[in-house]
């Protein structure tokens, strides 16, 4: 398809394509073909041509060009009329004559002349034979010339040696003067909500799609400085679309002679603001093409909104004297591809159809028990959108659902449609949309005087419902299949994120991440210990960061929801009740009262944006695992919205998996909790101070959340002078060589206690162990009795039974064994063991080790009681802890695996006296 649109300029006539055009024959039965009466002093404002390839899709395409070419004229009230002129002109060249298809637009002080050309010229109109009545629409021959009779000021053919030319003028209706378009009057809380002061930003984009100026309401709406964007494409900074049903890309609407809708500019510090915004394509003296954007807030959009509709248009009567609606040939063009725009065509096309100032339309839900409102026009506001009502007659209920209905006042009937309530509304038309005699939707007009419509108007409202029913009920069955697609990938993402902790705050955090803004704008989480415990708020989160702590704040000073049991969401007011409540209070004291005003000031912005934050409908599902109920699950959205009852389906399914994935990391909380307690009572306490000897000692426990395996340690005084030490390894890992560990360190300190030594102690252990029966485990231990002395020296008394010997380093870097090997215990029953004696000198260390250390692998390789002796020959001079600290580091660099197994070293030694 080529374009051309001229705006403006001197009168032009259409272009002569060969031989000036000259008429030929008349239509079948409407006599001589009228002439083309428009006077020459009628000036040409602008002009719009188009060609199009003789394919089938030409024909959508020459509307939108038709439809968008006259609504950037100003032209709304001719556009239905010519859209459908056009449509079946284009139909007749590239489909029947088989050619391609030009269209002249010519805009002129009074009204429009189109102009379709093929390529064609010997399919002529047939000599005027016989009068021949078209008394049938779905005939295909003549079915263009006679909308053309029915619906134009004026028609005719032209014919010249290379195509046929046919072309029809339609005249603008008349307007009063002054007056564009206007609304009633509305109490002052109906009227569009908007900030303090309203900003509109006004940006120009050049030819190439770049922003060329930035004003200032711009940079304060959005935060760019205009030399950070200036020469950047909009297309940078815009998220599009913001909204459903838009179809159009940002670089064709900037193409556009005029547009108008909704999407979102990405501000500087990441945020996308929903903005309404209104394009003008317009020249410079140049001549160079250029776009103007009037951009606001969305929720303001009434200051740029143009009203589409004009004055109901009256039946044109054909030929044979029956009417043709205009409405019903709409609904007979093809369908936006989505839902949303699908309802809204059909509601601003109804309203227009019936002169209404309002119009709706509900979709049933599956179970037709229920309505939700999906799309509107006319509206105070959108606080409707996905409300339900319920269809059964009964008070306060839609009782006009499943019948075409009239309500002459809603004064005398009030409440008998719940949707218009508060809304001004006085009379009201309303049919059901069916499929196959299932209720599938409800749409109506309303209009602001009594006494509006009658039956003549239902019936009509009825065909046009009859006509569009099977089209919205297929969108919306594929809606609905596209939404159940997205919740199952939605579920199943959420249940592997649940499944993939077991931190408490964690899970709280993913439940509500997973919600907001997927499912909702705000989020809370109340928790319950225990039966005897009240709800608690654990974790709040909203879209917008900033509005976290006021949400939080707001509800900590409310009773939280009940704990029921029952599944499925239940609306809770307390919220949206207790923030109007506060944003009063707040806007009350900003009138100077009792407080300065500096101080109100400060307050009332966070105030005001927490109540509209929360003020939409609040909804709480309960989170039940294992018959209890665990928690509650708050859903929020802001100021005048409701939720969509897929939604809530998700949400409820999302809260069953969060509420088992919740209670299971409570259980594994609880259950480590315990299971640290329990090993960390097997631990030692506080090593003593031993005056005169440096301790030192470093423990490991082998798998991930273990305090305490096999291997253990102790040092504790048994009388004054003298102090018990141990290091042991019980055979294995885990919580039952935890349990002999138990066992074995307290065993010693109460029998060293007793006054017995170092064999008796042993042989009394090993005893013990043994009587374990199936739970006893052998174990090595090493154990001595420590005595340090007046010189600066210490005099040790050690036993080593089956552990790795002990090592003693002297000062000048020898490293020699201090004890002999013994028998392990837990194996036999008796045993002879003996003690040996060392004294450590001023200077010395005695290093102890389990043999997780000397047992460290790096495949075939192995650190060994040689490599722990090349690292011990290295700390000569080095304080305990130094040593200590050494060994490890030399052990956890041997390999690079975690360790396998559990590790304890403990280092002593004996500094010497401090000289004066």
């Amino acid at each position: 398809m080529t374009t051309g649109l001229h705006p403006g300029g001197t009168p032009q006539d259409p272009p002569p394509t060969g031989n000036q055009p000259l008429p030929r024959q008349a239509p079948i039965g409407h006599g001589p073909l009228p002439a083309d009466n428009r006077p020459r002093s009628s000036v040409i404002t602008a002009r719009a041509a188009a060609s199009f390839e003789p394919v089938g899709r030409s024909v959508a395409t020459a509307r939108s060009f038709v439809r968008d070419t006259l609504q950037g004229w100003g032209f709304a009230d001719i556009v239905d009329d010519a859209v459908v002129l056009t449509s079946e002109l284009v139909t007749n060249a590239v489909v029947h004559a088989g050619t391609a298809a030009d269209v002249l637009c010519l805009r002129s002080d009074d009204g429009v002349r189109i102009e379709v050309a093929d390529h064609y010229p010997e399919r002529e109109i047939p000599l005027q034979g016989a009068a021949i009545t078209m008394s049938s629409p779905d005939r295909e021959g003549g079915r263009g010339l006679q909308l053309c009779a029915a619906l134009a000021s004026r028609w005719g053919v032209d014919y010249t040696p290379t195509q046929k030319l046919v072309w029809f003028q339609l005249d603008l209706p008349a307007r009063p003067v002054g007056t564009r378009a206007a609304g009633p009057s509305l109490p002052a809380d109906l009227l569009p909500l908007a900030d303090g002061r309203v900003r509109v930003a006004v940006v120009q984009i050049d030819r190439t799609g770049s922003i060329a100026s930035w004003n200032e309401d711009a940079e304060e709406l959005f935060g760019y400085a205009a030399e950070q964007v200036i020469g950047k494409p909009l297309t940078d900074l815009a998220a599009w679309p913001h909204t459903p049903g838009t179809s159009t890309g940002i670089a064709e609407a900037l193409r556009l002679s005029r547009w108008e809708g909704t999407y979102g500019i990405r501000g500087a510090d990441g945020r996308v603001t929903p903005v309404y915004a209104s394009h003008l394509r317009v020249r410079d003296t140049g001549g160079e093409p250029s776009t103007v954007c009037l951009l606001v807030r969305d929720h303001e959009r009434a200051v740029l909104q143009t009203p589409l509709r004009g004055p109901a248009p009256d039946a044109a009567s054909t030929s044979d004297g029956q009417n043709t609606d205009p409405f019903e040939v709409f609904i007979g063009s093809p369908a936006p591809d989505d839902l949303d725009g699908l309802l809204q065509r059909t509601v601003e096309r109804a309203r227009d159809m019936l002169d209404g100032d309002s119009a709706f339309l509900l979709l049933a839900t599956d179970d037709e028990t229920e309505l939700e409102v999906r799309a509107s026009t006319g509206l105070p506001s959108a606080r409707q959108r996905f409300a339900r009502v319920p269809v059964e007659a009964g008070p306060g209920r839609y009782g006009s659902a499943r019948m075409p209905a009239v309500h002459e006042d809603l004064q005398a009937v009030p409440g008998a449609v719940p949707l218009l309530s508060g809304t001004g509304m006085r009379s009201v038309v309303t049919v059901p949309l069916k499929v196959e005699g299932r209720l599938t939707g409800s749409l109506g007009v309303a209009a602001e005087g009594p006494n509006r419509y009658s039956n003549e108007e239902a019936l009509r409202l009825q065909f046009a419902a009859d006509r569009i029913a099977l089209a919205v009920e297929s969108a919306r069955l594929g809606e609905l299949e596209r939404l159940r697609r997205g919740s199952l990938s939605f579920l199943v993402e959420a249940s592997d994120l649940l499944a993939g902790t077991l931190d408490r705050d964690q899970t709280l955090a993913l439940m509500a991440q997973m919600t907001v803004p997927t499912l909702a704008t705000w989020c809370a989480v109340y928790t319950i210990a225990d039966q005897a415990s009240d709800p608690y708020l654990s974790y709040v989160l909203h879209e917008d960061e900033e509005l976290i702590d006021g949400i939080k704040s707001l509800l900590s000073k409310i009773d939280p929801p009940d704990p029921v049991p029952t599944p499925g969401a239940r609306v809770w007011a307390a919220p949206a009740e207790a923030a109007h409540q506060a944003a009063l209070r707040t806007s009350m004291r900003s009138l100077g009262l009792n407080e300065p005003t500096r101080r109100v000031s400060s307050g009332i912005g966070p105030t005001l944006a927490t109540a509209s934050a929360v003020g939409g409908e609040t909804v709480v599902l309960p989170l039940v695992a294992r018959n209890r109920v665990i928690g509650m699950l708050t859903l929020g959205k802001p100021t005048d919205e409701h939720f969509r009852q897929e939604i809530l389906e998700l949400a409820e399914d999302l809260s069953r998996r969060a509420a088992l994935a919740l209670d299971n990391a409570r259980l594994y909380s609880e259950r480590t909790a315990i299971s640290q307690s329990l090993q960390r009572s097997l631990l030692p306490p506080d090593l003593p101070h031993i005056e005169g000897v440096e301790v030192e000692v470093i423990y490991r426990a082998a798998g991930e959340g273990n305090e305490v395996g096999g291997d253990f340690y102790d040092l504790f005084p048994i009388r004054d002078g003298v102090y018990g030490f141990a290091i042991g390894d019980v055979c294995g890992t885990g919580p039952e060589a935890a349990a002999v560990t138990g066992l074995a360190r307290h065993a010693l300190r109460l029998l060293a206690r007793e006054g017995f030594g170092g064999p008796a102690v042993l042989e009394r252990l090993n005893s013990a162990i043994l009587d374990e029966g199936a739970r006893s485990r052998f174990l090595t231990l090493l154990y001595g009795e420590l005595w340090p002395q007046e010189d600066g020296s210490a005099k040790l008394k050690v036993v080593c039974a089956g552990h790795p010997l002990p090592l003693r380093l002297r000062q000048d870097g020898t490293v020699e064994p201090a004890a002999e090997p013994q028998p392990l215990l837990g194996v036999m029953d008796d045993l002879e063991l003996y003690e040996q004696t060392v004294t450590l000198d001023p200077g010395d260390v005695l290093l102890c080790v389990t043999d997780g250390v000397t047992e460290r692998r790096e495949g075939t390789r192995m650190l060994g009681d040689d490599g722990l002796t090349d690292v011990l020959t290295t700390c000569t001079g080095l304080t305990a802890g130094a040593v200590a600290a050494r060994v490890m580091r030399a052990v956890e660099r041997f390999a690079s695996d975690a360790p396998s197994d559990d590790m304890a070293i403990l280092a002593m030694r004996v500094p010497g006296l401090q000289k004066d």
